[in-house]
């Protein structure tokens, strides 16, 4: 049977993952904010995870801290455009950088938050210098969205545990798996097309208010 715990946080990354899938370019200043609350709050967590050596969110340290995180990287996001898309794009390099070391050395948890790190640092950096907002904004959030869609139908059905969230547990499972990759390809499709059918004539602009670039 499936716990209060996990039900919650399925339908929690069911709902994220179907409006960052199909209208994550329109709603991505709403978004800024949830989207950098997570990233403080995994990155506070994975901290805690690191230096007391206990499983990922298994302390109330891990909690509070990544709240504060989230918290912070959350205010930050809404005051200022730029960091947020920062983050959002920082965190799908981190992703890719940390999934890789996962792939490669399945317990090198430091080295894998380091390389994660600079993968952010580095996708964050042409995103800003190349003003590739808008085509990152929907790739990110399309893939982001897929992503999340995933972990909701694989948390639910017991395929990962709330205690595998923080070392990316779709990777392994669309590695190992045909139908879980295409699947996971074909929604992220779907969802890029989706977007950039109906924003042809919508650009993005961040209000004036310190929110500017």
């Amino acid at each position: 049977m499936v716990g209060l715990q996990v039900l919650c946080a399925s339908i929690l990354a069911l709902l994220l993952g179907l409006a960052a899938l199909l209208a994550g370019y329109r709603l991505f200043l709403l978004l800024l904010p949830i989207w950098g609350f997570f990233a403080g709050f995994f990155i506070g967590a994975t901290v805690i995870t690191l230096l007391l050596g206990d499983g990922f969110l298994m302390t109330v340290t891990g909690w509070v801290v990544g709240f504060i995180l989230g918290l912070i990287f959350a205010i930050l996001s809404y005051l200022f455009y730029f960091i947020g898309v920062a983050i959002v794009a920082g965190s799908i390099g981190y992703a890719l950088g940390a999934g890789l070391i996962y792939a490669i050395i399945p317990d090198a948890n430091l080295i894998a938050f380091v390389v994660g790190l600079i993968s952010a640092i580095i996708v964050a950096g042409i995103t800003l210098v190349l003003n590739l907002q808008k085509w990152v904004i929907i790739a990110i959030t399309a893939l982001g969205g897929s992503t999340a869609i995933l972990t909701s139908i694989l948390l639910f059905f017991g395929r990962i545990e709330l205690t595998d969230l923080g070392t990316n547990p779709v990777q392994p499972v669309i590695q190992d798996s045909w139908f879980w990759f295409i699947f996971w390809v074909l929604l992220a499709a779907i969802g890029i097309a989706a977007q950039a059918a109906t924003t042809q004539a919508y650009v993005l602009e961040a209000p004036d208010s310190g929110r500017a670039w």
